[in-house]
């Protein structure tokens, strides 16, 4: 699998560091490569100042791997796609430099679906996630995108309802951090709000954070800015 890593100013491989991976796994997606990220990169490179090792994993279901690489998650939307996010935790988490009790993840869209997924799925692994606008039920999201990898709900029932973070609700253990904007039309808001009050039936405490009337980028007047010092705060209180 391709990755990426930041390390922090002045990195000492004798020290160990809280581990803060990005994701998103979107198919056929490529979040590696060598190239700028106009994205996130910024408030990664202030996280690695404050002492974070920040990292990227493409695994299976991502592109430029090939055909076979890109096409497996085919009917199974979401399962392989963690297992190797959850699996690349662990590998980093064995690392000589990494402190493997303080690995947190993000991800916003499919990527918040893949930090749902690994903060339920891979609870015994991850001490705090950040998703953002997740799908969390793939009944919610359009048609055209989901049957194109799922085929329908009655053709696959497991491949949509084995794969969905609500489904393991139960699990949460860590720091969870959800936030959705409330006019997203992308990724609808019935998703968080199905998977908080599935957390909520399980006694689950975790923070949500509603933007109102945002859409799926969340963004407009001081929106921004209170978002990710909002994010920035929680990772350092919380890993």
């Amino acid at each position: 699998m391709n990755a990426w890593i930041i390390k922090p100013k002045n990195f000492d491989p004798n020290k160990k560091y809280p581990l803060f991976m990005y994701q998103y796994s979107g198919p056929g997606s490529q979040q590696v490569s060598n190239s700028w990220d106009n994205g996130n990169a910024l408030w990664f490179e202030m996280l690695a100042q404050k002492g974070y090792i920040i990292a990227c994993v493409d695994g299976r279901g991502t592109g430029y791997k090939g055909a076979k690489f890109k096409k497996v998650t085919y009917k199974n939307l979401g399962k392989y796609e963690i297992e190797d996010q959850i699996t690349a935790a662990k590998w980093l988490g064995n690392q000589k430099y990494i402190d493997k009790t303080r690995i947190g993840i993000f991800g916003w869209s499919f990527g918040g679906y893949m930090a749902s997924l690994a903060m339920t799925k891979g609870a015994d692994v991850f001490k705090a996630g950040i998703a953002v606008a997740p799908v969390t039920n793939w009944r919610y999201y359009d048609s055209v995108y989901t049957e194109r990898f799922l085929l329908t709900p009655q053709e696959n029932p497991a491949g949509y309802d084995d794969n969905s973070p609500t489904t393991y609700a139960n699990l949460l253990k860590g720091k969870f951090l959800l936030i959705h904007g409330t006019a997203d039309d992308n990724v609808h808001f019935q998703n968080s709000m199905e998977f908080s009050e599935a957390l909520i039936q399980n006694k689950k405490q975790f923070e949500f954070m509603a933007y109102p009337d945002k859409n799926h980028g969340i963004y407009g007047g001081q929106t921004r800015p209170q978002l990710y010092q909002k994010m920035t705060d929680f990772i350092l209180e919380n890993l």
